[in-house]
């Protein structure tokens, strides 16, 4: 006997608080460590080891946040973040993108076979091809600069041409006879109809992109001498190395400065994102 389903607007009242209840639940539980971390920065390093612990700050420390720029150069690790992560995210999302678009509707003899090598390379780790590309940038003089982490990223994605692919699969073959009727060509499909079709997607894609590059801690860390040239994941990850004892509240505050970006990024590419999701795992 098939199961009767109820949308949000028939359910009873009791119901509903149920439902907010059990939401509101998840978000406290989930923004729980955001909110202990936006709470330590703004309290003293002594309140912080003060036991009972206290959750509000008997007295709010707004001079946290001008701290960290005092002591370190987070303003330099910001801007190599954000060029750095932008740079990548473009070169990623738009080398994958056609890529994707290739395998999607062109029709060539082998390409399944090939499509499934690219999937394959998605259960590589990546440490295990860690020293033999470190060889291969070492003896192009590329160490201690951003080429071994910029390069790469224009040689797509497996992941990214996946998730593309699939919603590329989804926009209807009949506009590719229609680009062909008014005289277009493969690269006019490309530009004029997939794009700007495919904006949920490849703002789903750019969002994953930017998520992983911006907390990229490995890379980095391999690549890099010159603290001039470090991001801001590197950064705080020497951000106590001048301190005897770590500065908790330096820190906390150090670690919001970082997670806001991505926050603002996601709340306003939220609409798109979800879409991107949705529709790329159910087309195709």
């Amino acid at each position: 006997m098939k199961r009767k389903t109820y949308a949000y607007n028939e359910l009873r009242p009791v119901s509903k608080v149920a439902v907010y209840l059990l939401l509101y639940g998840g978000v406290l539980l989930f923004s729980f460590p955001l909110l202990w971390m936006i709470l330590t920065s703004l309290k003293s390093l002594g309140e912080i080891h003060k036991i009972p612990m206290t959750w509000i700050p008997a007295k709010i420390q707004w001079s946290n946040y001008k701290q960290i720029f005092i002591d370190a150069p987070m303003g330099n690790y910001l801007w190599n973040s954000t060029w750095y992560t932008c740079v990548t995210v473009f070169g990623t999302v738009l080398t994958s993108s056609l890529a994707a678009f290739a395998f999607a509707r062109l029709r060539a003899r082998g390409g399944t076979i090939l499509f499934a090598l690219v999937l394959s390379t998605m259960m590589i780790p990546s440490q295990v091809t860690l020293i033999p590309q470190y060889l291969i940038f070492n003896e192009l003089n590329w160490t201690d600069s951003y080429l071994p982490l910029v390069v790469p990223a224009f040689t797509a994605s497996a992941f990214t041409i996946f998730l593309l692919r699939q919603f590329y699969m989804g926009i209807s073959r009949e506009l590719d006879e229609a680009v062909k009727i008014d005289g277009g060509n493969r690269f006019v499909m490309y530009y004029r109809i997939m794009l700007p079709l495919s904006l949920p997607a490849l703002a789903t894609a750019a969002v994953l992109e930017m998520m992983s590059r911006w907390n990229d801690l490995f890379g980095p860390l391999i690549y890099l001498n010159n603290g001039s040239k470090y991001p801001l994941s590197l950064g705080l990850a020497n951000f106590t190395a001048a301190y005897g004892a770590t500065p908790w509240q330096l820190l906390m505050a150090a670690s919001v400065v970082a997670v806001l970006p991505l926050l603002i990024l996601f709340f306003m590419a939220q609409k798109y994102f979800i879409q991107g999701i949705v529709t790329s795992g159910s087309k195709g």
